[in-house]
């Protein structure tokens, strides 16, 4: 009898606890492998008057943003995604709307919501907007063992951004492991895209968010056409 296969996430923490946990919650196997650390930044926040409303688009950009945020709490927040948006809740600050797509999206209903001026609070490898920008946090590379990527032969990857798709690709194809040992569920068409080609499987999450993800996950473990054999 096989052993169950095992989801890999890969995102920074704390989303990585919150991914593994989830994945627990569902009755699947799930190991943590981060190949970033998220660190926060100094930065200079503008003059309040001159911004309508905070855009995040990571609840990384709320839980590192630090002291400097407290001059524009009193201005509400557009998010992308719920998690996002939950984060800017428990930080105290008012969510007046969440996208559940992408960024782009959620500017355009913020700007024909009235809030001209997008202040975007964000990791210094961002989502591209035209908003105006200040870089609060970094996401920092972790050096990954040799060995602990081998160990990802015969398993499922999250991937949550297309930074850490491309960076697996990096990985593997340094360590001489083959793709088409390796399943992955993407976040996005984009995330999948900057990962490449020779997967074993590619599955899209039906929305950006965990649930959905893991959803996808779920699928690819009993799908007995991706031939992923327990690692």
């Amino acid at each position: 009898m096989s052993r169950p296969v095992t989801i890999v996430v890969i995102r920074p923490e704390p989303g990585n606890a919150a991914t593994i946990a989830a994945l627990h919650d569902a009755g699947l196997a799930a190991r943590s492998l981060p190949l970033f650390v998220a660190q926060a930044l100094d930065w200079t926040p503008p003059d309040p008057a001159e911004v309508d409303a905070l855009l995040f688009t990571s609840a990384q950009g709320v839980r590192l943003a630090g002291p400097a945020l407290a001059s524009l709490a009193a201005r509400p927040v557009i998010a992308v995604g719920p998690a996002t948006a939950a984060a800017a809740r428990a930080a105290g600050l008012s969510v007046v709307l969440t996208g559940d797509t992408d960024a782009a999206a959620v500017v355009a209903a913020a700007r024909a919501a009235g809030f001209a001026r997008l202040l975007h609070l964000a990791g210094r490898d961002r989502v591209v907007t035209d908003a105006m920008i200040r870089i609060v946090y970094a996401a920092e590379p972790i050096a990954i063992p040799p060995d602990t990527v081998r160990d990802l032969a015969g398993t499922i990857v999250l991937l949550h951004s297309a930074r850490a798709a491309a960076r697996l690709a990096q990985l593997v194809e340094d360590h001489d492991v083959e793709r088409a040992a390796i399943a992955l569920v993407a976040i996005s068409a984009k995330t999948a895209a900057a990962a490449g080609p020779g997967w074993r499987a590619v599955a899209l999450a039906g929305a950006p968010r965990d649930d959905a993800m893991i959803a996808a996950a779920r699928a690819l473990t009993r799908t007995a056409a991706t031939g992923i054999s327990g690692a």
